[in-house]
């Protein structure tokens, strides 16, 4: 049987608000990417693997300031040059969040109650020296280790550790049906387009019923909802070979010389932040790792095949 990790209220500094062309919370794939991370580790010290991660959100702060309308990133003012003149330097969009991490862990936890409590104690001295989404982990509240929930009680137990917060689940099936829908009325619609109505924020003019348009009267502009109900935002969910894959040493100046090589791009989804109350299974909330021979992806319960989605 599997055993649960559960790390509390994790606030983390300068983490990465940017994801692709996305922004505001960091991609999946860091926290999948910290999932594999602290997995390593583990299998040296404890013979135990990590695969599925839920993600609780409690709060965030994005560095970034207004006028008024357009948002801009905060940056950081860096020294000058030999010159006097200011330094090039790559825009980075930082972020202050606090969240709560749930792991999924298979390996046998020897003497128990003992072990699981030993293997708390592990966590809450190497955890903080991980990154997580390129931020510095500042604080952890606690970290438990206990058995998978086999009963109602015990799921409303455990969500109810983790409130007050939102957690995100995928809803990348919706994309593909929603894209089949504008197929019917538009052949030539793709997923972009299909995206789009989640990821973009549209209006549209009124058309009175029984009434004669003129020109230069004002319209009246109402919102489009998006396609399905819920907080629904664009998620990067992993990358895709866009290659050939090339043997070791073939492209130059890449960082690693001993591994075969690939170009790649950002895969994008759709993810749903909901309220715990709302959860009835902890499969809903899981995200886990599905590779194939074209790139890999972050995905949860009821996703749709990889090869088929991004294809």
């Amino acid at each position: 049987m599997s055993t649960l990790i559960l790390l509390r209220h994790v606030r983390v500094e300068n983490a990465n608000a940017i994801a692709g062309i996305t922004y505001g919370f960091p991609a999946i794939t860091h926290f999948l990417g910290f999932t594999h991370a602290l997995s390593r580790i583990l299998t040296q010290t404890h013979g135990l693997t990590l695969e599925g991660c839920a993600v609780v959100s409690h709060g965030h702060q994005i560095h970034a300031h207004t006028s008024g309308r357009d948002y801009q990133f905060a940056l950081t003012r860096n020294p000058l040059t030999r010159e006097g003149k200011t330094a090039s330097f790559n825009e980075e969009g930082r972020m202050h969040m606090t969240v709560s991490l749930l792991l999924e862990c298979h390996g046998e936890i020897v003497n128990g109650e003992y072990g699981q409590q030993a293997l708390a104690e592990f966590l809450k001295a190497r955890c903080p020296m991980l990154r997580l989404a390129g931020g510095i982990i500042v604080s952890i509240k606690d970290i438990s280790v206990m058995d998978k929930p086999t009963t109602d009680e015990k799921l409303a137990y455990l969500k109810w550790q983790l409130t007050p917060g939102f957690v995100l689940r995928d809803r990348s099936a919706w994309l593909g049906e929603h894209h089949q829908s504008l197929l019917e009325d538009n052949p030539q619609a793709t997923m972009l387009d299909a995206w789009l109505d989640f990821a973009a924020l549209k209006f549209q003019a009124e058309t009175p019923e029984e009434s004669d348009i003129q020109e230069g009267e004002p319209a009246a502009w109402q919102r489009v909802p998006k396609p399905y109900p819920g907080y629904l935002v664009p998620l990067m969910t992993g990358y895709q070979r866009i290659s050939e894959l090339y043997a070791p040493g073939v492209v130059t100046h890449a960082r690693d010389d001993q591994t075969p090589f690939a170009f790649t791009e950002a895969v994008y989804g759709v993810g749903e932040w909901c309220g715990l109350h709302r959860i009835s299974s902890l499969e809903d909330i899981f995200w886990r790792y599905h590779t194939t021979e074209t790139g890999y992806y972050c995905q949860g319960a009821n996703a749709p095949q990889a090869a088929k989605q991004h294809s």
